[in-house]
């Protein structure tokens, strides 16, 4: 296993000085899993079930009050420390995760710089551009000239510059509009099969978890309620994971 979460705890905070609220719900609480090397999970919730809370525990950047993450055995931390540039993530909000007075050029070219992976660069940055679908003529345009579909695709770019062994997806279709949404879930499924990566999904949306992913992971209110391989998404029972796969027609389901 490369990813592996055992009894995860994150507690909630009041949400004011004279909260009536005794103890604050656990945004995370008592989570289990495992991820398996080259494998897509995605984990499937509503806003506010605790989804992005997870990503940033797996990133590193909140701590957990209880449990503990490890990958190939190691502790979250130390392989963090040991992998420099080996955890990537593309974040929902595409505009405020770039550098504003960078051009895209740069944008890409960041990570690689910060591990001074500075040779042939230029031509690094040429091909990711050409993996992930843009023209070199975006090369020296900044952010705000970008469409929000072309500006996430150069945030992609810049999360696979160093090779990463996980790639962390954070509600990266949320902010686009449908028809772009379609578009980056077909870049993602090419790179899935071209790069060798363990990803997950975190997604609100089961349709796009369904089309991209191995493996579903259900959290709802701070639990991991279910999880099953995609292949067995009708065997599920909880009331939750019902509710959610409701809506998908069986041929939304073709796609293993």
């Amino acid at each position: 296993m490369l990813i592996t979460a055992f009894d995860l705890v994150k507690h909630g905070e009041k949400k004011g000085l004279f909260s009536n609220q005794k103890k604050p719900k656990d945004r995370i609480s008592y989570v289990s899993f495992q991820i398996e090397k080259g494998q897509c999970a995605g984990l499937v919730g509503e806003s506010g079930s605790g989804k992005s809370t997870l990503a940033r525990i797996l990133l590193g950047l909140e701590k957990i009050d209880g449990g503990e993450v490890q990958i190939d055995g190691m502790t979250a931390d130390k392989w963090r420390r040991v992998n420099r540039g080996k955890m990537s993530v593309v974040f929902q909000d595409y505009l405020s995760s770039v550098h504003p007075s960078f051009k895209v050029k740069e944008i890409i070219a960041e990570p690689m710089r910060l591990l001074k992976q500075n040779q042939n660069l230029d031509q690094k940055v040429l091909s990711l551009l050409e993996q992930v679908r843009l023209p070199s003529s975006v090369l020296n345009q900044y952010a705000h000239q970008l469409s929000g579909g072309q500006l996430q695709r150069v945030c992609i770019a810049r999360a696979i510059s160093t090779h990463p062994a996980i790639l962390i997806l954070d509600e990266v279709l949320s902010s686009l509009d449908v028809s772009v949404q379609v578009q980056i879930l077909e870049l993602l499924e090419t790179l899935k099969q071209e790069l060798d990566m363990t990803m997950l999904l975190i997604t609100h949306d089961v349709e796009a978890a369904v089309y991209l992913c191995d493996r579903l992971l259900f959290l709802h209110e701070g639990s991991l309620v279910e999880e099953c391989k995609k292949d067995e998404l009708f065997e599920v029972s909880h009331p939750f994971t019902l509710q959610l796969i409701d809506s998908l027609m069986p041929f939304q389901l073709d796609k293993k």
